[in-house]
């Protein structure tokens, strides 16, 4: 037994050695909370009543994954990352129909830039990011991403090679490149939609452009999509951010049109603006404001708007506590008739990265 048991750690033992000089690392966040909403579900949605819940991924999605690069030489790499998403409140996978939902590509790196082939973000997603103004938290919540990036476009179409007919933050089957030019960053993104005697459908293609210099971030992107019918999604996102002393603003506009059947069109913009207080090197304090407008062929435009403040306390480099609180009120029955006009949630976690 005690020889078997010590083969068993000499095993693990090499194999985390031949990792490490691989250059493969495994990394993952978790991130559980307490929650109250009124007038929203456990999932955030509009609801008549009130919900408690236990919540994964209020301040920051779990996940776990691994990535890792070689050295090939004269200063090229070869790249990788495969990344899943995580219901760390019952063990599951985010996506039931994908294990790497996330992320799962190969790439190259050299002087000339990054190309990476596979599942991954899509050119909006990538310029929302740095010009967000919650830092990309509550990702379910968070109108910058469900809505501006398109990770919640509420279409029920798949537009590209989502995978989905909720949402196109990622794209299977994509190629993308990554360029950076001194404080620029450029991306150019082709994503096959591989339908059968359909050159085009469900194809996407994405142009990207960032700049970055002295506390101020630039960032914009286009990418226009497609459904297996040839009918469009067209999305674009232009923000910036600045970092003043112990002060980060930022605010980001974005616009999106999709036609979703014949003579048929959506059109959703997003206006966001916040600031993030580092009140200590421990303490931050950050809040922000989203409003979504609506309009659709044939229907009232509506809409909402959302105020979500967030306050954060680092009990370690790898782990928070984390307060939230959040008002949503809802414009010309966006809700639908029988949900509350106005709702609100408070939470309260810990998330821990390794």
């Amino acid at each position: 037994m005690r020889k078997g048991i010590g083969a068993l750690c000499a095993a693990l033992a090499s194999s985390c050695v031949a990792a490490q000089t691989s250059g493969v690392t495994l990394y993952g966040t978790i991130d559980l909370g307490l929650r109250h909403g009124s007038g929203l579900t456990a999932s955030h949605a509009a609801a008549p009543g009130s919900s408690h819940s236990l919540g994964s991924g209020i301040h920051t999605t779990s996940r776990w994954g691994l990535r890792g690069s070689e050295d090939l030489g004269d200063g090229a790499k070869a790249l990788f990352q495969f990344e899943s998403g995580l219901n760390a409140d019952t063990g599951t996978s985010a996506n039931a129909s994908k294990y790497f939902d996330r992320a799962s590509w190969v790439g190259l790196q050299g002087g000339w830039g990054t190309l990476a082939l596979g599942r991954q973000t899509t050119t909006l997603a990538d310029a929302v990011s740095p010009v967000d103004p919650l830092g990309m938290r509550f990702a379910s919540f968070n109108p910058s991403i469900g809505v501006a990036a398109l990770s919640q476009h509420g279409l029920g179409i798949e537009f590209g090679s989502a995978g989905s007919t909720s949402g196109s933050y990622r794209l299977d089957n994509a190629l993308k490149y990554t360029g950076r030019f001194g404080g620029f960053t450029a991306r150019a993104m082709w994503g096959l939609g591989e339908v059968a005697s359909q050159q085009s459908a469900l194809s996407s293609r994405g142009l990207g452009l960032a700049w970055a210099a002295d506390g101020f971030v630039v960032s914009g992107a286009y990418q226009n999509l497609k459904d297996t019918n040839q009918r469009t999604l067209d999305g674009s996102t232009l923000g910036a951010a600045y970092q003043w002393g112990t002060v980060r603003l930022a605010a980001n506009a974005a616009r999106s049109e999709a036609e979703t059947a014949a003579g048929k069109h959506t059109v959703q913009r997003v206006l966001s603006a916040g600031a993030t207080w580092s009140v200590t090197p421990l303490f931050d304090l950050t809040a922000a404001y989203y409003k979504v407008d609506r309009t659709r062929t044939g229907a009232t435009d509506d809409g909402y708007g959302r105020l979500v403040a967030f306050a954060e306390y680092k009990l370690s480099r790898r782990t928070k506590l984390y307060a939230e609180l959040d008002n949503t009120r809802w414009r010309n029955g966006f809700q639908g008739a029988a949900n509350k006009a106005n709702a609100t949630g408070v939470s309260a976690g810990v998330v821990h990265s390794f």
